[in-house]
């Protein structure tokens, strides 16, 4: 059924049409550099080609038991958003303060409460970590994790489930072809 909606060949190609698969030198949040990027914005500015995307994880997780969904800010909470509405779920967000993500504007999540953690692209794991953390203090469950992009393995558990996965090299500074080269490294992420 998912597939039926957008399978993983046929998201790749709207990613690339969209302009969010970039080629050239870049520096990723891990530090290290790829010859590949997927600028998330450029999918997030078209609401009916994320809400493509988003349909493809609520189907996955639909039979799942999930009460809320979550996401971090910025992109992580848009595609929350749409998964959320896919799901006829509410939604909740946890902003970092003083370096922790904590829930501020009434948002509050309870013990026992099954949350799946969606993300636009998820490249170290590093925000879902944080967001996870925010829900299991709080004495709630992480039942799934949903992303639009996973660049590689992340080591998070549950096993993320994404719309496309990207197997692309990256290298040490020290290592990198381009540096090597002389090739100018960009600089687009967010943790940059």
């Amino acid at each position: 059924m998912i597939s039926s909606m957008l399978d993983a060949s046929g998201a790749l190609q709207i990613l690339r049409e969209s302009g969010a698969f970039l080629r050239g030198h870049f520096l990723l949040s891990s530090g290290l550099h790829s010859d590949a990027y997927v600028e998330k914005f450029r999918l997030l500015e078209h609401p009916e080609l994320t809400e493509r995307f988003a349909k493809v994880i609520a189907e996955h997780f639909r039979y799942s038991a999930i009460d809320l969904v979550v996401g971090p800010l910025t992109g992580g909470v848009l595609v929350a958003y749409e998964v959320a509405k896919a799901l006829g779920k509410s939604i909740a967000f946890p902003e970092r303060i003083e370096g922790r993500m904590e829930w501020r504007r009434g948002f509050s999540l309870y013990a026992g409460q099954r949350v799946l953690i969606c993300e636009d692209v998820l490249t170290t794991g590093a925000s879902v970590s944080e967001v996870m953390a925010a829900v299991t203090r709080e004495g709630a469950i992480v039942a799934g994790i949903g992303c639009l992009i996973q660049r590689g393995k992340t080591g998070l558990t549950p096993e993320p489930f994404a719309v496309v996965e990207l197997e692309l090299e990256t290298f040490s500074a020290e290592n990198c072809p381009q540096c090597k080269r002389g090739v100018a490294l960009e600089k687009r992420g967010s943790r940059t």
